[in-house]
């Protein structure tokens, strides 16, 4: 066992070696940096090492990087999407308003074929709305926003840009009701418009027939045959278009024909039509005063 002072001495010298070598080192790396200072001769060196830690930089900057990306793609996505909803809601609104100005000019259209049929009457006329239609096959009729106050009265013909649709058979102070020429209680008298020939069209409860069922068998009527107003009565006015025949079948052995006819007017989509006033069919005396005292 070595005595304490040998042991001191021992230690002494080691820490005296290691300061030497560091020493040695620091100086060492002084005359290095001093050499590349003034002649780069570490170059190529620093090359070497950089190709060697280029790798290890990439793959210290794909965490950071792959981050970057997935929030801007992200970001771009969560852009995208309220895009997209604020183009849905846009294209929403648009084709509401389109939707609106269709029924607009589809109104307008209407009413401007009203307006021309409302000259060729030479009659007072007035436009009504139909805000209710009520097709069922026992009871066609439906509801009018005009009334007595308007002038209306019972057994009004009502017509459209197209033909004859119907009369008044109830009236209240501000509404009225009408029942089209196609239901089974309604007759409309009408002619043939290439020959003349009277008979009276009956309603069939079918808002697209007509029945004529006072026509012989040898009656002088073909498909195609357009059906007027003849005037007969006084309700409606004459020559307006009431139906064209559809059907013509000859039953032998009885005396009249079947024949049907499909009205021209559009019974089950018109929104407005027109009152009509003839000089031979004005309002009653009574329903006159009633309108003055309103």
């Amino acid at each position: 066992m070595s005595a304490p002072g040998q042991y001191s001495t021992g230690q002494g010298r080691g820490e005296i070696s290691l300061g030497a070598r560091f020493a040695l080192l620091a100086i060492v790396c002084l005359g290095l940096m001093l050499l590349d200072h003034q002649a780069n001769h570490l170059a190529r060196v620093r090359q070497a090492l950089s190709i060697v830690v280029y790798p290890i930089q990439l793959l210290v900057d794909v965490p950071s990087g792959a981050w970057q990306s997935l929030r801007g793609w992200v970001a771009e996505r969560d852009a995208l999407l309220a895009e997209n909803e604020q183009l849905k809601r846009e294209r929403l609104s648009t084709n509401f308003r389109l939707q609106r100005l269709d029924t607009l000019e589809a109104e307008n259209r209407r009413l401007r074929e009203l307006l021309e049929s409302t000259e060729a009457l030479g009659h007072r006329v007035l436009v009504a709305e139909v805000p209710a239609v009520d097709l069922d096959p026992y009871r066609q009729r439906f509801n009018l926003n005009r009334g007595l106050q308007d002038g209306v009265f019972v057994g009004q013909a009502l017509l459209d840009a197209d033909g004859v649709v119907g009369q008044i058979v109830e009236v209240a102070p501000f509404t009225s009701e009408a029942v089209l020429i196609t239901d089974a209680d309604t007759a409309v008298p009408v002619s043939l418009n290439r020959n003349g020939l009277r008979t009276i069209a009956v309603g069939t409860g079918d808002s697209n027939r007509l029945r004529l069922p006072y026509l012989t068998n040898s009656a002088d009527v073909v498909e195609g045959d357009l059906l007027v107003s003849s005037g007969l009565g006084g309700v409606f006015p004459s020559g307006y278009p009431v139906a064209r025949v559809i059907e013509v079948r000859v039953r032998p052995g009885q005396s009249f024909a079947e024949v049907v006819a499909e009205p021209v007017s559009k019974l089950d989509r018109d929104q407005e039509v027109l009152l009509v006033w003839t000089e031979d069919n004005e309002p009653p005396a009574e329903t006159a005063r009633l309108v003055g005292g309103l």
